[in-house]
């Protein structure tokens, strides 16, 4: 079955036809937990390290006399309880991200849309383009749909679109190649163009 959603059109509002498939499942927090969980994870770089005592320069010899300084015995100055010691348990690099199967990622952006478009915090136009890369230009297009707080997804966000909105905590934008289920709940409302709804439709249903 397909659904009709409306459609705006330089302030005029029609419909578009478009899959129930991607628009109109089910929520399943679970899904979309471990969707999130795992696209956050493979953006940690992985790359902090630290040394333990067996890496730590020097403390060849032991320090002091077993004996007679009144001081705790101490063998070797690399160990974690002297100052510039090594680490009891050190941070080596490693690979945080996390396997998810492509049918399941698929199905939690779906998920995602089909809870925006419930919730009336998705917003289909006709197009989405920018003559400028200005920013206020992009802000002007934007208030004229009533939104401060959007994400846009056009067919092609590089370039002017992309170079607007770079500087703007409030309001993001990409293409449908790359949306991802982390941009989606970030930003109150969603604004798609017709062609970006049909390109989602291509690769996610």
């Amino acid at each position: 079955m397909d659904l009709q959603l409306q459609s705006f059109d330089g302030g005029k509002a029609g419909n578009i036809t478009v899959s129930d498939a991607m628009f109109d499942r089910e929520y399943n927090e679970s899904l979309v937990h471990q969707v999130v969980t795992a696209f956050m994870a493979g953006a940690r770089s992985g790359t902090h390290a630290q040394k333990t005592r067996s890496e730590v320069s020097g403390g060849g010899r032991k320090p002091f006399a077993q004996k007679g300084s009144g001081r705790a015995r101490a063998g070797t100055i690399r160990s974690p309880l002297w100052r510039s010691g090594g680490t009891t348990f050190a941070a080596k690099p490693r690979d945080y991200s996390q396997k998810v199967n492509r049918k399941v990622y698929r199905s939690a952006i779906c998920t995602i849309l089909s809870e925006l478009r419930r919730k009336d915090a998705l917003v289909i136009v006709d197009k989405v383009e920018l003559e400028t890369p200005k920013t206020k230009d992009l802000l002007a297009k934007v208030s004229g749909l009533g939104l401060k707080n959007a994400l846009i997804i056009s067919e092609n966000a590089a370039g002017n679109l992309d170079l607007a909105s770079r500087n703007l905590y409030n309001i993001g934008a990409t293409d449908a190649a790359h949306v991802n289920p982390v941009a989606l709940l970030r930003f109150e409302k969603v604004v798609m163009s017709e062609d970006s709804v049909r390109k989602l439709e291509e690769s996610l249903v």
